[in-house]
């Protein structure tokens, strides 16, 4: 792991701070045996705050979903120690770790309804029908459901049938709440509107939730802290800002939103200075060939190879004359497709701020690569 973990500040109550929600300790697992071994997790460290949002991100096959499912106890560690709330739970079964897992596809009982749905774990721990009907019927209106539990799965809309999933979760009151990819079924303006929910659930119920995504703006929006996985490591941890804007490595750097890499001759052409960059393209401005950098601005040149028109934004790609390639991010305040496309091909100047442009570590030795895992 490039950075270690972050302290999350706890209010001042008199009180000794509780301690994190979940612990994991040189956590490792791999499948298969001699040389067909895949590592899909390699050596995990990290803390969860209590109450907190937390998001593991990282492409398919980055280790973060069967991190996931070692906190809940689906899987079992090949090495290491899983804590939740102070207690070692590494070999202990799922029903015995107090977690509640959402999944992608909801896993709704479809003939049961909404509000048999959501009391079927109280009623698998003998809780009275009476309190059942009452702490479910609580639950849907935490989730912007009431008056719906006479339904069944199939009359709901997808973000919906996401709320009783989240309720059918939340009802059994867990310590920590795991989510694998929940929204990943959804319409693109759907998800938007389940994310700004989620986190408004999460707020109210102040338990802790850990959230698995490959989407990297959903994790920027939602979590208060994000692992960023790669290879069943961890490449960096931090606050959203943080992994944007000082990313750790650079594999961050191109995987958390787009960024550009300035490599050392470019740097050296460009900046005057030797390493690897990273600038992000809202950091910069397209302008006429001729104009001058401003004061604390440097300027490189170069063609326009391609212009995406996006509505809001265009994206302007050009080969850099020090030989690297930027992407520039314009806001189509004025201006149309046409104006946009008319820039392929032509020569411009780009311009940044210095201190925008953000030096990234030198990459460590990384030991002989095992197989690529097939878990995400």
């Amino acid at each position: 792991m490039r950075e270690g973990t972050v302290a999350v500040a706890q209010p001042s109550t008199g009180l000794p701070a509780p301690g994190p929600s979940v612990v994991l300790r040189n956590l490792r697992k791999t499948f298969g045996t001699g040389q067909a071994v895949v590592r899909a997790v390699d050596g995990v460290d990290l803390e969860i705050a209590d109450g907190e949002f937390f998001a593991m991100l990282g492409p398919s096959g980055s280790g973060k979903t069967t991190v996931l499912r070692l906190i809940a106890g689906f899987e079992l560690p090949s090495e290491g120690t899983v804590l939740l709330a102070g207690q070692d739970v590494t070999a202990k079964a799922p029903f015995q770790r107090d977690v509640n897992t959402v999944f992608q596809d909801y896993a709704l009982f479809p003939h049961l309804s909404v509000l048999e749905n959501v009391g079927y774990g109280l009623r698998v721990r003998g809780v009275p029908k009476a309190e059942r009907r009452r702490r479910a019927e609580e639950m849907l209106e935490s989730v912007r459901l009431p008056g719906l539990g006479a339904r069944k799965p199939s009359q709901l809309s997808g973000g919906q049938r996401q709320r009783v999933a989240l309720a059918r979760a939340l009802v059994n009151r867990p310590k920590v709440l795991l989510l694998d990819e929940p929204l990943g079924a959804l319409d693109l303006k759907l998800r938007e509107q389940m994310q700004v929910e989620l986190k408004a659930i999460q707020r109210e119920v102040g338990i802790t939730f850990v959230f698995v995504t490959h989407d990297q703006e959903e994790a920027l929006t939602m979590s208060d802290r994000v692992a960023v996985f790669h290879r069943g490591r961890i490449e960096q941890v931090g606050s959203p800002a943080e992994i944007y804007e000082r990313p750790g490595s650079a594999f961050v750097a191109g995987f958390v939103g787009t960024s550009n890499l300035l490599h050392p001759a470019a740097a050296r052409a460009v900046l005057g200075r030797d390493g690897l960059y990273s600038v992000r393209p809202e950091k910069i401005r397209v302008v006429d060939p001729e104009q001058a950098a401003g004061q604390g601005e440097v300027a490189a040149d170069g063609v326009v190879r391609e212009v995406a028109y996006a509505g809001a934004t265009t994206r302007v790609v050009v080969d850099l004359d020090a030989g690297d390639i930027l992407v520039a991010l314009r806001q189509n305040a004025e201006g149309g497709s046409a104006d946009a496309a008319a820039l392929r091909g032509s020569r411009v100047r780009l311009l940044w701020r210095a201190d925008h442009a953000y030096r990234l570590p030198d990459p460590e030795p990384q030991p002989d690569p095992a197989p690529a895992a097939a878990q995400s």
